[in-house]
């Protein structure tokens, strides 16, 4: 679908030059703490209707609770990231441009008509772990208490489900027991499964400072890969993919023989201890059997053994590694096993930490945001609850019974049995595992409502009905972090003037469907009281999410309210830093539950046929699907496409080296990335993010690769262990592009679009030869498509040449001077480097010399940063090794103090770490 036709829109501030505002961070589930200020642009930018634009300034909140000031390089470069380019702008129905009320009565309608003839299962929302509580809230009432369906699921349901079900299978209730504070009070940190300096960037720079302040601190990171987390690590256990749970049942059985064990704790405080323990010890009863079923060396794991048996003050972090698996509810159980085994809960330093992904993950579940919860913390699973929800509600359709999950719910959609789904905020044909099957299903649906912010995206693409909404920034709401902190985000700046709020949007949906008086609601806070007033009711103690000592909160008070952990009511007014301090749970007995755990191996094994195991997760300066961090330049600097990770031993077996492409494949589809050779990878595994999309790559989707098969209790898909063979994409050539603005790819085999500094960057390449160069670079550079830029009057001059024999050619595009394209290509990945003809574009006429330098793609004597490692300043590696070598630098902090790399975010100084051993590895042969 194509961008809607509109005149040009810039954003307007809400707030006056020199006031600031306090929000929180977009991004992952630290949430970070921002405070907001603005300043005109310079130079000075005026839109066609005379507004000026302006410069966001984005710095952290030194009054956070969870940053304390600090921000990652994404949160920092946030500002650069509202502007108005490919938002969505109005209300469309089948393509075509509609009101906002005739929109919202098709939808209203279609839901109608499918419920009133088919039922209401089936129809189904899905949404997003980015969504504000607020909007979260709404959504889960309407379809639950007035569509008569549990039919709503999120993308949370993709990273932390099975966190969930372990919390509630140990403790009765979904009750994150930590704080932050507990990290840096510790004295073993064990993170499994979480590569927290790229994924969680501030929690890790919190606790590298503490590492710092308190050397002997012990870290240990359980994980397959060697990631840049390793850095502060004491002890890195590379586990066999999908071991997790037979490494802590081994770790119970050693607490059990070491006489480790807090007696008192298990008697008074728990039940099923023994059940649990001789399920451990019948097959991960010593040493040498967990070693040999973790490939692990005996000796790393007596180190963990010993370290965890001796010290008391123990938190276990834990993430994606655990919870993307077809046993990541057990993985967890073992994990809290251990800590209960100890009494290593509720008390500072403590306990077993699940840390999310997105900023509202927690959020969502209190809300009761995911097809197996009600509302509040309560479930379907006691009909009490579900009276008091719809007593509360005064639903009129109250669901029974648990929806479908992820997984189900989009399998549904394929078999016609789901036949009109809403998915708000998020990007299933991406993310969803099997992502070509989902694709497959919401083009044959009969209808598919997409509410987000972003015109041209790889799910608007499959849509009947597309709403316009407003995202971070231009909107009101509150969210909560993974130590269970709420807080506000808050409007400085105001959307397209044809957006709208989620919200509004599906109260609007309720009004037509005819539930105006349930809700009535004029401003967010409404919304929030009422979700605050749902927690307090009839609870009494008996459930664990209690916030209802805001449940009259004034408009003023919202406004200005303050971040707090929860529980907060009457008994803990100013909320809760740390649960279970009393030993008392929310299970039936009062008492935390031991769960026997038989380990089990991932769902799909390796074969002959596809003999590797593939593991997906992210990089450092992206997020999710790309649609905001692709917008700046600073975020597309240190990794810029995608790539795959690879044990040196096997690229040496398959052929495969550094730079080049390689297909990845199994039944379900085919990737295409560039090799990254990694010693921290463990030989027969590869990685490959998973953030680029169809409109910022040909072959980047990496779920397209992923098994659609989850977790039997939480329905958290398998994202860490798909079978799949490599191969190397037999190109025969290579090149990339550079263009003022956007090109056609259709005609490209292979391409990647990368987003400079007034140009975007193309990364090209086939498997069939280029019969005429001149034709074909025409035909790419100057097509006549809508997105083109060079449909235009005036001819533009070309630079060009061509080596036939050597299978070059080269070619550039100005106007009046000014650079327009560029064009390289070549037999192999030998070409220029990007950065020197990227600067081109930043200036207004190109001069005879660097106009004579155009077709060599670099000036004389012009210094090449090489690849950004320090994304805050600029910094490449070319740069950073010149440094050490030239000034003697020892140290990262000397390289800080010499460049700057390092010291803003610090997200960085994992990779200067190792660059820096690296040149004195050298300097010492």
């Amino acid at each position: 679908m194509s961008t809607t036709p509109n005149m040009p829109q810039m954003p307007t501030m809400s707030l006056s030059e020199n006031q600031s505002i306090q929000t929180t961070c977009p991004y992952c589930g630290v949430g970070c703490g921002m405070d907001i200020s603005a300043k005109p642009a310079k130079p000075a930018k005026k839109n066609l209707a005379g507004i000026e634009s302006f410069e966001v300034k984005v710095v952290g909140s030194e009054t956070h609770p969870a940053n304390f000031g600090r921000l990652c390089v994404k949160g920092s470069s946030a500002g650069e990231t509202v502007d108005f380019e490919g938002r969505m702008l109005d209300p469309q129905v089948n393509g075509e441009v509609v009101s906002w009320d005739s929109a919202l009565d098709t939808v209203a309608d279609k839901f109608q008509s499918v419920i009133a003839e088919h039922g209401s299962d089936a129809v189904a929302f899905y949404v997003s772990g980015q969504l504000l509580t607020e909007d979260y809230y709404i959504a889960n009432k309407l379809i639950k208490g007035f569509m008569g369906t549990a039919n709503i699921d999120t993308n949370s349901r993709l990273c932390m489900a099975s966190a969930v079900v372990g919390y509630k299978r140990a403790f009765g209730s979904d009750t994150v027991p930590c704080s932050y504070d507990d990290l840096e009070s510790a004295d073993l940190l064990i993170m499994v499964g979480s590569n927290a300096a790229w994924a969680h960037p501030i929690v890790y720079q919190r606790i590298a400072a503490e590492k710092r302040r308190r050397p002997d601190m012990k870290i240990i990171v359980i994980d397959p890969r060697k990631t840049a987390t390793c850095d502060i690590a004491d002890l890195h256990l590379a586990v066999k993919p999908g071991a997790d749970a037979v490494l802590f049942n081994g770790l119970l059985s050693a607490l059990v023989s070491s006489d480790a064990l807090n007696q008192d704790y298990i008697d008074q405080y728990t039940e099923g201890f023994d059940s649990a323990i001789a399920e451990a010890q019948k097959n991960q009863s010593s040493i040498a059997e967990v070693a040999q079923q973790c490939e692990l060396d005996e000796a790393d794991l007596t180190q963990f053994f010993e370290w965890a048996i001796a010290r008391q003050k123990m938190v276990t972090l834990y993430s994606q590694g655990v919870n993307q698996s077809s046993s990541g509810v057990d993985k967890s159980n073992a994990i809290i096993n251990c800590h209960l085994a100890t009494g290593r809960i509720g008390q500072a330093g403590m306990g077993p930490f699940s840390i999310t992904g997105q900023p509202n993950a927690m959020g969502g579940r209190e809300v009761g945001g995911l097809a197996n919860q009600l509302a509040a913390h309560m479930d379907f699973t006691k009909p009490e609850s579900i009276d008091r929800v719809s007593r509360f509600w005064q639903a009129e359709n109250m669901a029974q019974s648990n929806g479908l999950k992820a997984i189900d719910m989009f399998n549904a959609v394929a078999d016609g049995t789901i036949k009109a789904i809403w998915i708000i905020n998020t990007n299933p044909v991406v993310s969803m595992p099997d992502a070509d099957a989902v694709k497959k299903a919401l083009q044959a649906c009969e209808m598919v409502v997409v509410s987000d912010c972003i015109q041209d995206t790889d799910t608007t693409q499959v849509a009947d009905v597309l709403l316009p909404a407003l995202p971070w920034g231009e909107t009101d709401g509150s969210v909560t972090n993974s130590d269970r902190t709420v807080s506000r985000q808050r409007k400085f700046m105001n959307g397209p003037k044809n957006a709208r709020a989620d919200w509004w949007m599906i109260m609007q949906v309720a009004h037509k469907m005819g539930f105006k008086a349930q809700f009535d609601y004029h401003t967010v806070s409404d919304i929030f009281r009422e979700h605050a007033a749902l927690s307090g009711f009839e609870n009494e103690g008996s459930r664990d999410f209690d916030i209802s000592l805001l449940d009259q909160i004034t408009e003023g008070e919202y406004s200005a309210l303050q971040p707090f952990q929860w529980p907060l009511n009457v008994k803990s007014p100013k909320g809760t830093e740390r649960m279970f301090t009393d030993g008392k749970f929310f299970t039936a007995s009062g008492k935390a539950q031991f769960i026997a755990i038989t380990p089990k191996p991932p769902k799909y094994p390796t074969s002959k046929a596809l003999p590797f195991i593939l593991n997906t997760g992210r990089v450092r300066d992206q997020w999710h699907t790309m649609t905001r961090t692709a917008k700046t330049a600073k975020l597309m600097s240190h990794t810029d496409e995608p790539y795959v990770s690879l044990n040196p031993a096997d690229a040496v077996d398959y052929g495969l080296q550094e730079g080049q492409l390689a297909k990845v494949e199994n039944d379900l589809g085919v990737l295409i990335a560039r090799v990254k050779i990694d010693q921290g990878q463990r030989k027969g595994s590869l990685f490959v993010p998973i953030h680029w999309t169809a409109q910022y790559a040909s072959h980047g989707r990496v779920d397209v690769l992923v098994q659609p098969v989850g977790d039997p209790l939480s329905g958290q898909p398998e994202s860490k262990h798909s079978p799949v063979k490599i191969s190397a994409y037999q190109a025969k050539w290579h090149g990339f592009i550079l263009s003022r603005k956007p090109i056609n790819t259709e005609a490209l085999d292979y391409w990647v679009k990368v987003k400079g500094k007034q140009f975007y960057r193309y990364e090209i390449a086939s498997e069939t030869p280029i019969k005429n160069y001149q034709t074909w670079s025409k035909a790419i550079i100057e097509g006549t498509s809508e997105s083109s830029i060079f449909d235009q009057v005036e001819p533009l001059e070309a630079l060009e040449y061509t080596d036939k024999v050597g299978q070059r050619y080269r070619t550039a595009r100005l106007k009046n001077n000014q650079l327009q394209s560029v064009l390289f290509v070549a037999p192999s990945t030998e070409l220029p480097t990007r950065s020197w003809l990227g600067g081109l574009f930043t200036k207004a006429d190109i001069d005879a010399k660097n106009r004579l330098m155009l077709l060599a793609g670099q000036a004389s004597g012009a210094k090449d940063e090489g690849k950004t490692i320090c994304s805050c300043f600029g910094i490449g590696i070319n740069t950073i090794v010149e440094a050490i070598q030239k000034d003697k630098l020892d140290s990262v902090e000397a390289i800080g103090k010499a460049l700057k790399a390092g010291t803003n975010c610090g997200s960085c100084v994992p990779e200067l770490t190792e660059i820096l051993n690296a040149e004195q590895a050298k300097a010492l042969k």
